[in-house]
């Protein structure tokens, strides 16, 4: 394999050098998924004149098919594409599907108008089934894992990383949503796929630069490999040792251009069951060559091993993904129903809150990589400061906090619409001001900057290479869970809500139900 090399004998590609091309993408491509995925509803409601009930159906619907999709994408870049053709086959699709859908906002004929829109949308879905498992996986490979000042600096990537995110998602939701609701959805859009399009170029650019993985094949034939042959070996009752133990014949299939070696993985004492799996019996011994599915590598145990072991771990976070979701549901619909002015002339956006927390995780991440980590390293001898699970932790008892705080500011809320009659108004206008949410979102970035970077980092390092793109797919899968379409039921039907225009005075204030 020729590897260009420096002076000093190390390679050229990988490092930060590298990642950063891949950090403008994800940049890019989170910029213009919540600059449409924030305001969403709105132009749904107040464009398409779509009832609320189908509004937060379509959007919801949407969202879940969006969570989908990247496990397909995951699959085909870690079996055949590979993670590097992939990514620009879908930035390059996810540029086409907003270049339609600014189309569909504006010069489309106003009959053809909602097809056009819908038919983008789920392009959209499709792309960002592409880009969503690989853009990290395929950053985070650019860091060696057997240099330990890369493997300082792809821990301290993820934080980096992250904050890239939160600062492209915050910038769409304060800037591209205010643009949307107050000059033109044409030029709202029109905005994200300008941005795509330089993401695309920049990617392009930095090609020579990257350390591209080929293909290893399908990560679930592994899988199924070792599960059939533990299984037909179940009668074995040998005992391991290194003369009846199959290693493989490692010979670096699937290996990163400028790392040096495969990583080959110690024998646990978990999940012994399927140890038997690479036991060496009478009959393997015989059989010449080997039967993939009767005798599996001690590498191959393990990499099924770490991904079983990660199961419970995810599972454990579901609920987190659940709290995530009220950040663009319940939290904007419980602002929109807040006084929202600022002085005399200007309205806060309901969805442009949501950056609150983005800004919160902003001023955080700086500071918990170049402050909080070479401290706490001092102490625990750790080198990210903490471990992993650690700072999962930290997060999901933080979200735990954001629900307790959020639940005693809607019982505020709540009693302030019956003192004012107003329960049985949806759209009415409570006397509070929206400052009352203002610690929930808070809060909500701080568990986001703990919980879901030690998720991502988790998931990255404790699956197997080649199954890496499907680790970043199964965090995708619950960032988006599904809504309860009984929380948008404008149309009881015991007692139908009338829509009235409302007045009450308030610090000087005229609120106006719509």
């Amino acid at each position: 394999m020729n590897i260009a090399t420096t002076a000093h004998g190390k390679s050229s590609k990988g490092g930060w050098n590298a990642a950063i091309f891949i950090i403008l993408v994800e940049v890019a491509q989170q910029f213009a998924f919540y600059g449409l995925a924030s305001n969403l509803i709105m132009y749904l409601t107040n464009v398409l004149d779509q009832p609320l009930a189908a509004a937060a159906k379509n959007v919801t619907t949407w969202l879940g098919v969006s969570s989908v999709f990247p496990v397909l994408g995951a699959f085909l870049a870690d079996s055949y594409f590979g993670r590097f053709k992939t990514i620009v086959f879908s930035v390059a699709i996810y540029f086409l599907g907003t270049v339609l859908l600014t189309l569909s906002v504006s010069v489309i004929p106003s009959q053809r108008r909602r097809a056009v829109f819908f038919v983008a949308l789920y392009i959209l879905s499709v792309a960002q089934g592409g880009q969503q498992p690989c853009l990290q996986t395929f950053a985070a490979d650019q860091f060696d894992e057997n240099t330990p000042e890369e493997i300082k600096a792809k821990s301290s990537f993820f934080n980096w990383w992250y904050l890239g995110f939160v600062f492209a998602a915050t910038s769409a939701t304060l800037g591209v949503v205010y643009l949307q609701d107050n000059v033109g959805w044409g030029l709202g859009f029109g905005i994200l796929a300008g941005v795509l399009l330089v993401s695309l170029v920049s990617f392009l650019l930095g090609t020579k630069r990257y350390r591209k993985q080929r293909p290893p094949g399908s990560p679930f034939t592994t899988v199924a490999q070792v599960l059939v042959a533990a299984a037909r070996k179940w009668h074995v009752t040998e005992t391991l040792n290194c003369e009846n133990v199959y290693y493989g014949d490692e010979k670096g299939e699937g290996q990163l251009q400028g790392q040096s070696q495969p990583v080959v993985l110690a024998r646990t004492n978990q999940l012994r069951c399927l140890d038997k799996a690479m036991i060496i019996d009478e009959l393997d011994a015989s059989t010449e060559p080997r039967n993939p599915w009767r005798l599996c590598s001690l590498n191959q145990v393990e990499e099924v091993k770490l991904v079983l072991r990660l199961i419970p771990l995810w599972l454990s976070c579901l609920m987190f993904g659940v709290i995530q979701v009220q950040h663009n549901t319940f939290f904007t619909k419980q602002s929109s129903t807040t006084i929202l002015s600022i002085g005399p002339h200007f309205k806060v956006p309901p969805a442009s809150l949501q950056g609150l927390s983005g800004i919160a995780i902003l001023i955080t991440i700086p500071i918990y990589d170049r402050v909080f980590v070479p401290i706490a390293r001092k102490y625990t001898g750790h080198p990210s400061g903490i471990t992993v699970l650690q700072r999962i932790g930290t997060g999901l008892v933080l979200s735990i906090l954001v629900m307790v705080v959020s639940a005693l500011v809607e019982a505020k809320r709540l009693n302030i619409a019956k003192d004012y009659n107003l329960i049985d108004k949806p759209k009415a206008i409570v006397p509070m001001r929206v400052w009352w949410l203002l610690p929930q979102y808070l809060i909500l970035g701080l568990a986001y900057a703990f919980a879901t970077v030690g998720l991502q980092e988790l998931f990255y390092h404790q699956m197997p290479e080649q199954m890496r793109s499907m680790g970043a797919a199964a965090l995708y899968c619950f960032k988006k869970p599904k809504t309860k379409k009984k929380k948008f039921n404008p149309k009881p039907k015991k007692k139908p809500t009338e829509l009235k225009t409302i007045k009450i005075k308030f610090d000087n204030t005229t609120i106006i139900s719509f």
